[in-house]
């Protein structure tokens, strides 16, 4: 769906102003459509800027793209489902200039799964966080704390 389109104009508006938390499936991976990708998100939140998103799969493959809407507007979040892990890191690999960007947004990181929908054990989401090696307060917050106080 378009996020941009009139219809849903009032209620990302509520959303917003509500503080309610959406998740969003927008980054063009596995494969693009019309309205994937950070350009029309970044236009929704343009209008909508306390809109609490949570970009899903990191916004993977355009991470980097996603990671500077999350500095730019401050409730936007991203989550980690399948992100870092060698399933995902064989397709569309984190780059690895990015892993300051995923240090600064610390607080704004949430560990997402698709369990029990993913290709490989539910621990090696957990373990491909740990090796990122952004310390175990970071870890911390993307594991609990950070969706504790969402």
């Amino acid at each position: 769906y378009d996020p941009n389109d009139l219809l849903l104009e009032p209620v990302w508006g509520l959303l917003a102003e509500a503080g309610v938390p959406v998740v969003m499936h927008c980054g063009s991976g596995p494969a693009p459509g019309r309205f994937t990708g950070p350009e029309p998100v970044g236009r929704l939140l343009a209008r909508h800027p306390r809109l609490r998103l949570i970009v899903a799969h990191m916004g993977m493959p355009e991470y980097g793209e996603f990671l500077a809407l999350a500095q730019a507007y401050p409730e936007v979040r991203l989550d980690t489902t399948m992100a870092f892990t060698d399933f995902s890191e064989g397709l569309t690999p984190f780059p690895a200039g990015e892993r300051g960007r995923l240090a600064d947004l610390g607080d704004r990181i949430l560990l997402g799964t698709d369990f029990p929908n993913i290709p490989y054990p539910y621990v090696h989401q957990l373990e491909a966080l740990e090796r990122l090696g952004l310390g175990e307060e970071w870890l911390r917050a993307v594991c609990y704390r950070n969706a504790e106080a969402l």
